[in-house]
């Protein structure tokens, strides 16, 4: 079996496109957005976008404006998935996975966890984590 490895896009490629995606977040006021640069961690992918819609659909429209903003900048998007419930929209711009989450949704499969390789950053814990870690606590005793 060939496999055949993708070309990685130069720099001065990347940027203006997560540029792109940030500001069509923005526009569309995505909450808590995080960009994680995964090219140590994955072939599929350079970076995630993930972001938090307040409602199903607000999170349809963010990431239809992600969608629009990429066809005006002459990309064509891989594809779209999960636009019909609207609980976690996929979108897939080759070079950049944008996940737009209700936040139930995004605390409970933590991408942010399972993908972030950058350095430890103090964060504040959130309740369902301080709830289970306190559990454990109990149950180790």
């Amino acid at each position: 079996m060939i496999t055949r490895k993708r070309l990685r896009p130069p720099e001065e490629r990347a940027l203006p496109l997560q540029n792109l995606v940030t500001a069509a977040l923005d526009d569309m006021k995505a909450v808590n957005v995080r960009v994680l640069d995964v090219r140590g961690l994955t072939d599929i992918v350079d970076t995630m976008v993930i972001a938090s819609g307040n409602s199903d659909r607000h999170v349809r429209s963010i990431a239809e404006r992600v969608v629009e903003k990429a066809r005006a900048a002459g990309l064509r998007p891989l594809g779209t998935e999960g636009a019909r419930d609207g609980e976690w929209v996929l979108v897939d711009l080759q070079d950049i996975l944008v996940h737009v989450m209700l936040p139930r949704v995004r605390e409970f499969y933590g991408l942010e966890d399972l993908w972030d390789s950058g350095p430890a950053e103090a964060a504040v814990a959130t309740p369902a984590v301080s709830r289970a870690a306190a559990r454990r606590r109990r149950i180790s005793r």
